[in-house]
Protein backbone atom coordinates (compact mmCIF):
# COMPACT_ATOMS: atom_id res chain seq x y z
CA UNK A 1 0.00 0.00 0.00
CA UNK A 2 1.28 3.48 -0.88
CA UNK A 3 -0.02 6.18 1.44
CA UNK A 4 -0.12 9.91 0.80
CA UNK A 5 -0.12 11.89 4.05
CA UNK A 6 -1.13 15.56 3.96
CA UNK A 7 -0.60 18.28 6.56
CA UNK A 8 -2.84 21.01 5.14
CA UNK A 9 -2.22 24.74 5.23
CA UNK A 10 -2.68 27.60 2.80
CA UNK A 11 0.86 28.97 3.20
CA UNK A 12 2.53 25.55 3.47
CA UNK A 13 0.97 22.17 2.79
CA UNK A 14 3.20 19.29 3.76
CA UNK A 15 3.01 15.98 1.93
CA UNK A 16 4.65 12.63 2.46
CA UNK A 17 4.43 9.34 0.61
CA UNK A 18 5.19 6.08 2.38
CA UNK A 19 5.04 2.49 1.19
CA UNK A 20 3.75 0.03 3.78
CA UNK A 21 4.30 -3.72 3.47
CA UNK A 22 3.17 -5.24 6.74
CA UNK A 23 5.72 -4.19 9.35
CA UNK A 24 8.03 -2.56 6.79
CA UNK A 25 7.80 1.17 6.01
CA UNK A 26 9.70 2.84 3.18
CA UNK A 27 9.93 6.51 2.30
CA UNK A 28 8.92 7.36 -1.26
CA UNK A 29 8.83 11.16 -1.32
CA UNK A 30 8.10 14.18 0.84
CA UNK A 31 8.11 17.94 0.67
CA UNK A 32 6.07 21.08 0.99
CA UNK A 33 3.81 22.99 -1.33
CA UNK A 34 4.18 26.70 -0.62
CA UNK A 35 2.13 29.65 -1.76
CA UNK A 36 3.19 33.29 -1.60
CA UNK A 37 1.32 35.41 0.95
CA UNK A 38 0.39 37.97 -1.69
CA UNK A 39 -1.62 35.43 -3.71
CA UNK A 40 -5.38 35.58 -3.26
CA UNK A 41 -6.97 32.52 -1.64
CA UNK A 42 -8.48 31.03 -4.85
CA UNK A 43 -5.04 31.05 -6.52
CA UNK A 44 -3.41 29.51 -3.44
CA UNK A 45 -5.99 26.72 -3.30
CA UNK A 46 -5.70 26.08 -7.04
CA UNK A 47 -1.91 25.76 -6.70
CA UNK A 48 -2.19 23.33 -3.77
CA UNK A 49 -4.72 21.23 -5.70
CA UNK A 50 -2.54 21.14 -8.84
CA UNK A 51 0.58 20.17 -6.89
CA UNK A 52 -1.17 17.42 -4.91
CA UNK A 53 -2.76 16.11 -8.12
CA UNK A 54 0.70 15.96 -9.72
CA UNK A 55 2.14 14.02 -6.74
CA UNK A 56 -0.78 11.59 -6.88
CA UNK A 57 -0.27 11.05 -10.62
CA UNK A 58 3.48 10.55 -10.19
CA UNK A 59 3.36 8.07 -7.29
CA UNK A 60 -0.06 6.40 -7.63
CA UNK A 61 -0.92 6.06 -3.93
CA UNK A 62 -3.80 3.82 -2.91
CA UNK A 63 -4.75 5.78 0.20
CA UNK A 64 -4.75 9.43 1.21
CA UNK A 65 -4.67 10.58 4.81
CA UNK A 66 -5.45 14.11 5.93
CA UNK A 67 -5.12 15.40 9.46
CA UNK A 68 -8.51 16.29 10.96
CA UNK A 69 -9.00 19.91 11.84
CA UNK A 70 -8.86 20.53 15.55
CA UNK A 71 -10.55 23.45 17.26
CA UNK A 72 -8.44 26.54 17.03
CA UNK A 73 -8.76 29.71 19.05
CA UNK A 74 -7.82 31.63 15.91
CA UNK A 75 -10.91 31.36 13.71
CA UNK A 76 -9.17 32.86 10.67
CA UNK A 77 -6.43 30.20 10.83
CA UNK A 78 -9.00 27.43 11.29
CA UNK A 79 -10.96 28.60 8.25
CA UNK A 80 -7.92 28.78 5.96
CA UNK A 81 -6.66 25.36 7.12
CA UNK A 82 -10.16 24.03 6.50
CA UNK A 83 -10.04 25.33 2.94
CA UNK A 84 -6.67 23.63 2.35
CA UNK A 85 -8.07 20.41 3.84
CA UNK A 86 -10.97 20.60 1.42
CA UNK A 87 -8.64 20.96 -1.54
CA UNK A 88 -6.55 17.99 -0.37
CA UNK A 89 -9.67 15.87 0.09
CA UNK A 90 -10.92 16.91 -3.35
CA UNK A 91 -7.64 15.96 -5.07
CA UNK A 92 -7.68 12.56 -3.36
CA UNK A 93 -11.35 11.95 -4.16
CA UNK A 94 -10.89 12.92 -7.81
CA UNK A 95 -8.08 10.37 -8.06
CA UNK A 96 -10.27 7.67 -6.55
CA UNK A 97 -8.09 7.19 -3.49
CA UNK A 98 -9.39 5.70 -0.27
CA UNK A 99 -9.48 8.62 2.16
CA UNK A 100 -8.79 8.50 5.90
CA UNK A 101 -8.66 11.18 8.57
CA UNK A 102 -6.99 11.16 11.99
CA UNK A 103 -6.94 13.67 14.83
CA UNK A 104 -3.65 15.11 16.10
CA UNK A 105 -4.11 13.00 19.26
CA UNK A 106 -4.49 9.79 17.24
CA UNK A 107 -1.41 10.63 15.18
CA UNK A 108 0.74 11.34 18.25
CA UNK A 109 -0.39 8.12 19.90
CA UNK A 110 0.34 6.07 16.78
CA UNK A 111 3.80 7.57 16.26
CA UNK A 112 5.11 8.16 19.77
CA UNK A 113 2.67 6.23 21.96
CA UNK A 114 1.77 9.39 23.87
CA UNK A 115 -1.01 11.81 22.95
CA UNK A 116 0.79 14.87 24.32
CA UNK A 117 4.06 14.28 22.50
CA UNK A 118 5.79 17.41 21.28
CA UNK A 119 6.81 18.19 17.71
CA UNK A 120 10.44 17.15 18.28
CA UNK A 121 9.43 13.73 19.64
CA UNK A 122 7.22 13.12 16.61
CA UNK A 123 9.93 14.21 14.18
CA UNK A 124 12.54 11.97 15.82
CA UNK A 125 10.18 8.98 15.63
CA UNK A 126 9.42 9.68 11.96
CA UNK A 127 13.18 9.73 11.32
CA UNK A 128 13.64 6.45 13.20
CA UNK A 129 10.62 4.63 11.73
CA UNK A 130 11.63 5.52 8.16
CA UNK A 131 15.33 4.83 8.87
CA UNK A 132 16.41 8.32 7.77
CA UNK A 133 19.69 10.06 8.53
CA UNK A 134 18.01 13.39 9.29
CA UNK A 135 14.60 14.67 10.32
CA UNK A 136 12.56 15.55 7.20
CA UNK A 137 12.27 19.29 6.60
CA UNK A 138 10.27 21.44 6.68
CA UNK A 139 8.22 20.54 9.76
CA UNK A 140 5.08 20.36 7.62
CA UNK A 141 6.60 17.53 5.57
CA UNK A 142 7.59 15.63 8.72
CA UNK A 143 4.03 16.09 10.01
CA UNK A 144 2.62 14.75 6.72
CA UNK A 145 4.86 11.69 6.99
CA UNK A 146 3.63 11.18 10.56
CA UNK A 147 0.05 11.22 9.25
CA UNK A 148 0.92 8.58 6.63
CA UNK A 149 2.74 6.40 9.19
CA UNK A 150 -0.24 6.69 11.55
CA UNK A 151 -2.45 5.21 8.85
CA UNK A 152 0.06 2.46 8.05
CA UNK A 153 0.02 1.42 11.72
CA UNK A 154 -3.76 1.68 11.92
CA UNK A 155 -4.29 -0.31 8.71
CA UNK A 156 -1.91 -3.02 9.91
CA UNK A 157 -3.74 -3.19 13.24
CA UNK A 158 -7.13 -3.37 11.48
CA UNK A 159 -5.74 -6.18 9.32
CA UNK A 160 -4.69 -8.10 12.41
CA UNK A 161 -8.14 -7.67 13.94
CA UNK A 162 -9.78 -8.67 10.65
CA UNK A 163 -7.70 -11.87 10.57
CA UNK A 164 -8.65 -12.92 14.11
Amino acid sequence: MIILGVDPGTAITGYGLVKSDGDDLALIDYGAITTPSDWLMPRRLQHIHAELTARIAAHQPTDAVVEKLFFSKNVRTALSVGQARGVALLAAAQAGLTIHEYTPLQIKQAIVGYGRADKNQIQQMVKMLLRLDVVPQPDDAADALAVAICHAHSARFQGVIGDA
